[in-house]
């Protein structure tokens, strides 16, 4: 959207137009491979995408927070009167979760509007919240001069989707949207916040997303079981093993002690994990050395783990993956994201991208009744201000 189109919608939402916001952005992400691994303290392998929420703000000499977004119909004011309180609207909650954030670090929150606009696709798991949080939190470091690190906002953004918001998630999504750039894939270790920028190289290949358009109702409370599960997997191998999450231990040592754990549906969760933690480090391997098919191969195994041994998938996304598997020129297809809905992630020969919009589109629909989205995604920086000039013209 263009900076002037994006003026005129905040001065429609909050007047006096010689007062002008600042505007920053923050991408959505993809994950490539290593999914569900976040909150274990594992590996994973996100990029930042094109796509992301550009967020309009500005100071009001008035105790008031005022909330709108361009996207959903809801708006609204938060006075200014001690802590924040969870609004049953979802959406508010991911800014008001970082405010809440920074008070607990003593950081004065003043009056301001706000105004989102997003340009990632509804329900598509491409890190939408993650992508609110950031935008927030590096705009409300910058507008309060605070003493903040980049590292230090991806934190409190994760703190605030888990204790605000109430979900479980883990890092991965709020550190790829903070630290992405263009043309890399981000290797990190989700444990000890290591990370590498691998250059992904896709010659004559493009990244497709593709979004089932299924609501996703389900994936909070799915997600959070799924956490759970994970932590009980781990009280049944730190009897043999000195460790504190699924990830600390290699593929090769679970497949030995498997069976420890009683509990045959625990037994599987624990499986996707520890082996997806090794298709990330093979997946790494194969971006440096410019194996794409190799790395398409992971990508199909993957969605097969989270298909079967996470269950995370659905009919939806399983059917998308599969017609995708079938195109020539289909280097690899996989879910991404938390599931049950949500977005596949492919890697298409450019001479094959029509033909797999228009088949994979139309055997989709025969069998799903859904009409899916496609959307060639590009390699792209993190969080940042967007430079202005200091003029409008209305």
């Amino acid at each position: 959207m263009d900076h002037q189109s994006l003026f005129d919608l905040f001065f429609q939402h909050f007047g006096k137009p010689e007062q002008l916001p600042a505007i920053y952005f923050a991408p959505g992400r993809v994950n490539l491979i290593g999914e569900h691994t976040d909150y274990n303290g594992g590996f994973v392998l996100p990029c930042a995408l094109q796509y992301g929420t550009y967020l309009l703000i500005r100071q009001v000499n008035e105790p008031v927070i005022r909330l709108a977004s361009t996207n959903v119909d809801f708006q609204t004011e938060v006075p200014l009167s001690g802590s924040f309180t969870r609004m049953e609207n979802h959406w508010v909650n991911y800014p008001l979760g970082v405010m809440d954030q920074f008070q607990q670090r003593k950081i004065s929150i003043g009056g301001m509007e706000l105004l989102f606009s997003g340009d990632i696709p509804n329900n598509a798991g491409l890190s939408s919240s993650a992508s609110i949080e950031m935008v927030t939190a590096f705009a409300l470091k910058e507008l309060l001069d605070a003493d903040l690190s980049l590292v230090e906002l991806i934190k409190l953004s994760q703190k605030a989707e888990n204790q605000f918001v109430g979900v479980n998630c883990g890092i991965m999504d709020q550190f790829a949207v903070g630290m992405g750039e263009k043309a890399h894939a981000i290797f990190l270790n989700c444990k000890t916040l290591e990370n590498k920028m691998v250059p992904v190289l896709l010659d004559g290949i493009s990244m497709v997303v593709a979004n089932t358009n299924k609501q996703r109702g389900l994936a909070d409370s799915k997600y959070n079981e799924r956490v759970a599960e994970c932590q009980l997997a781990v009280t049944y191998l730190s009897k043999l093993f000195d460790i504190s999450q699924l990830s600390e231990i290699s593929f090769m040592q679970f497949y030995k002690v498997q069976e420890q754990i009683p509990d045959e549906v625990l037994r599987r969760r624990a499986r996707h994990v520890i082996s997806e933690n090794q298709r990330v480090l093979n997946a790494v391997s194969c971006l440096w050395n410019n194996n794409i098919l190799e790395f398409g191969a992971l990508m199909n195994a993957s969605h097969e783990s989270l298909r079967d041994n996470y269950e995370v998938t659905g009919f939806e996304l399983d059917t998308l993956v599969a017609e995708a598997q079938k195109i020539h020129g289909v280097v690899g297809s996989r879910m991404t994201g938390a599931g049950f809905g949500g977005c596949t992630v492919s890697l298409v020969t450019n001479e094959a991208l029509d033909h797999f919009r228009e088949e994979v589109g139309k055997r989709y629909h025969e069998k799903t009744g859904l009409t899916a989205d496609f959307y060639v995604a590009e390699v792209s920086d993190g969080v940042r201000i967007i430079p202005l000039p200091q003029t409008y013209t209305p």
